[in-house]
């Protein structure tokens, strides 16, 4: 017994050590980590970073409250001002107006070659975009039946050629018969006999004369199968150029023109030149056959001019486009312009009405064509206006508008008359430069 207490007593020191170095430990490590004055730092940081971060908040709501009452007050501003307008000055019309329409070259003459035989492309001899003069074979064609043709017909005039002659001979045979017969006393020969060598005379002379028509008509087939042979050689109806060629040696051609029959070549005369433009009938009446010059212009990249005059109208208005064709012909030697061209075409033309502005100026109400006359004080007035010409650009107006009228462009439906309007400070041009009597 006095062992075990003796074994409590040496253990006992042994934790009371242990107790004491945990709690040494602990306290050691509590002094370590925390610190008063860290944790003071620490909030003074966050309060300074919340009051950063307020009044980060205000000043951008602040920002954002002024800039939209300027913008409010920019809007307010803008609505109540009087709207911005370009104005021009009508101008006084000029001796000739130049009266600008599209229009569209084309050749003088245009041919699309067929062949009139049936056989084979033996031989080309031109090709796209040759100068061809009138006459020139251009192509041959093989045709092995035509020539058997043309051989059987001419075998056929032969045979009627010999049956004529035997049918000759048989009539003159027959003709001495009958007058042999006809100058014999009475009672030599009977009337029955007379009579009998009277009737193979005539049947032997109409005979001959069926054979000479045989002839005749064998001959007609001959000169038939003789022309169409030649059509062998296809040759130019007229000086030009090869827009197109169809053919290759070696392929089949048919007689004809219809819709399953291709052409062999597509030529054009190009000199002169036709210019067919749509004139509206506004200006029907003032286009004279012969009267003033006409500019073509052509747009291709060269910027050519070319002068001429008014050919020939269809004298007649398209009932659907409420246009006049008309016709310009240019001389063409060096053979600058093209069939299909897009061109430019320029009429000379006596003014018709009294001021020129642009189609812009106009606005269509229930009243007719107005414009808008802008005053010295800004204040808008609509006036009502007669068009005495209209050439899609500019607009001839034969009253309402008189010389140096400022005229409003692009007017809004939401102004009326009496507003106010601001004046831009571009000025556009009214109406294009007086022309020379040339016409350029």
């Amino acid at each position: 017994m006095d062992k075990r207490l003796e074994d409590d007593t040496d253990e006992a020191p042994r934790r009371t050590d242990y107790g004491d170095d945990v709690a040494n430990t602990e306290s050691h490590a509590v002094g370590t980590d925390y610190d008063p004055r860290m944790s003071a730092r620490l909030k003074r940081a966050g309060l300074i970073f919340g009051i950063v971060l307020l009044v980060g908040f205000l000043a951008v709501r602040v920002d954002r409250y002024f800039h939209d009452r300027g913008l409010r007050h920019t809007a307010s501003e803008a609505s109540s001002a009087a709207p911005l307008v370009d104005v021009i000055s009508a101008e006084p019309m000029a001796s000739l107006q130049r009266f600008t329409l599209p229009g569209e070259t084309a050749a003088w003459y245009t041919s699309t070659i067929y062949a009139r035989v049936n056989g084979y492309v033996a031989q080309w001899s031109v090709d796209i975009g040759d100068q061809v003069k009138k006459g020139q074979v251009m192509a041959l064609i093989d045709t092995p039946e035509l020539d058997a043709e043309l051989a059987a017909a001419r075998a056929q005039l032969e045979r009627a050629n010999a049956d004529v002659l035997v049918r000759k001979a048989e009539a003159q045979f027959a003709q001495a018969q009958y007058e042999r017969w006809r100058d014999s006393p009475k009672g030599v020969v009977s009337e029955q006999e007379r009579e009998q060598k009277r009737s193979e005379y005539d049947t032997a002379a109409a005979q001959f004369k069926a054979a000479q028509a045989q002839v005749a008509l064998n001959k007609a087939q001959v000169d038939q199968y003789s022309a169409l042979s030649q059509f062998k050689r296809v040759t130019a109806p007229f000086d030009g150029v090869i827009t197109a060629r169809e053919i290759d040696i070696g392929n089949l051609v048919t007689a004809g023109s219809n819709t399953g029959t291709t052409p062999l070549y597509v030529m054009t005369q190009n000199n002169p030149m036709r210019v067919f433009v749509d004139v509206p009938q506004s200006a029907a009446a003032d286009l004279v056959q012969g009267a003033a010059p006409v500019t073509v212009q052509s747009s291709d990249g060269a910027q050519r001019s070319y002068t001429g005059t008014v050919a020939r109208t269809s004298r007649a208005i398209n009932a659907r486009a409420r246009t006049l064709r008309v016709e310009v012909d240019l001389e063409n030697k060096d053979g600058t312009l093209l069939p299909g061209l897009y061109v430019k075409v320029a009429f000379a033309l006596p003014p018709k009405g009294l001021v020129q502005v642009p189609a812009a100026a106009l606005l269509f109400r229930g009243t007719g064509p107005q414009v808008a006359r802008v005053d010295a004080n800004g204040r808008v007035a609509f006036q009502n206006v007669t068009i005495a010409r209209d050439d899609g650009n500019f607009v001839e107006l034969g009253s309402g508008v008189a010389a140096g009228d400022r005229l409003a462009l692009n007017l809004s439906s939401q102004i009326s008359t009496g507003d106010l309007v601001r004046v831009s400070t571009t000025s556009q041009a009214g109406a294009p430069a007086e022309l020379a009597a040339s016409g350029h």
